[in-house]
């Protein structure tokens, strides 16, 4: 049997998706279908590809000559989180843009669309919602137009369920809402407070409204500016690609019936950030687990 423990990169990731890392050469389908025989077991159990994986579990997969041939200890250059024939979610790093522009040539959808070709499932990828070059986290991207326009509809007419993580200084109030309008326009931004070092907390914040900006002017508006935006009164982070914003968990509609939900681990950098600020690893950690 092959053993993996799930360690911070993984916090919180799909099950199905932490398989399909570890086996970036195998087939669609082939990692569901090892949850599904029971090959691969999360805690010496059956799971589901669904199941959230936590920091310490166990993951115990079955040696065949198939999976060892599939088996990679080299990262995918692209971090999925999850894929079908339609739609593929992926967890961006701060600092890259979501399109080329003119200043940068590494973008995410080109870097996605190279990491597909290199799999061999060459295909051109359509934004459906989009984050600021700084923030981190989960996007999605359609597989073909006709996709991006059907859940390009489901993000304007009903929004996505999407909860973010900022770190911003200070010690706000334990919860709150912010109606500051913005551009002339009513917004709304809920957060609650969910840990508080000496000078930092850890935030977890729901945009009801969808203006530009809105998270990261919001908080700047209530004297709790995101750690490292200095566009909005954040500071600035010599050592870092972007500032303290994370697009954690996002859930939307797949079918009428079928409703999926998908948290992105946080980077290296965003948890060093919050140790930094006073809040441990174990502390963050379990934060997040409880957010889950």
């Amino acid at each position: 049997m092959l053993t993996f423990e799930i360690g911070n990169r993984d916090h919180g990731r799909r099950f199905e998706s932490f398989l399909r890392g570890r086996l970036p050469a195998s087939p669609p389908g082939y990692a569901r279908k090892l949850i599904k025989s029971g090959a691969a077991t999360r805690r010496g159990t059956p799971a589901t590809a669904d199941s959230f994986l936590l920091l310490h579990d166990i993951i115990t997969l079955k040696e065949s000559g198939t999976t060892l041939s599939y088996l990679s200890s080299a990262p995918f250059p692209l971090d999925i989180l999850f894929e079908d024939s339609l739609l593929l979610i992926a967890n961006k790093p701060a600092g890259m843009p979501m399109h080329r522009t003119a200043e940068r040539g590494d973008n995410l959808v080109d870097s996605a669309m190279a990491a597909l070709e290199q799999r061999e499932t060459p295909c051109k990828l359509y934004p459906v919602n989009r984050l600021d070059l700084g923030t981190s986290g989960a996007v999605i991207l359609a597989k073909s137009s006709r996709a991006a326009g059907i859940f390009g509809r489901q993000v304007k007419e009903t929004g996505l369920d999407k909860l973010y993580l900022a770190l911003v200084r200070g010690i706000p109030a334990e919860s709150g809402i912010i109606t500051t309008p913005l551009d002339g326009k009513e917004s709304e931004t809920r957060y609650r407070t969910l840990l508080s070092g000496s000078q930092a907390s850890l935030l977890a914040v729901t945009p009801i409204s969808g203006r530009m900006h809105q998270i990261r002017r919001h908080l700047s508006a209530i004297g709790h500016p995101i750690i490292g935006d200095k566009r909005y009164d954040g500071g600035e982070l010599a050592d870092c690609a972007g500032f303290a914003l994370h697009s954690f968990r996002t859930a939307l509609a797949l079918t009428e019936t079928e409703r999926l939900t998908v948290y992105a681990p946080i980077s290296d950098e965003f948890a060093e950030l919050c140790e930094k600020s006073g809040i441990t690893g174990d502390e963050l950690l379990a934060s997040l687990a409880g957010l889950m």
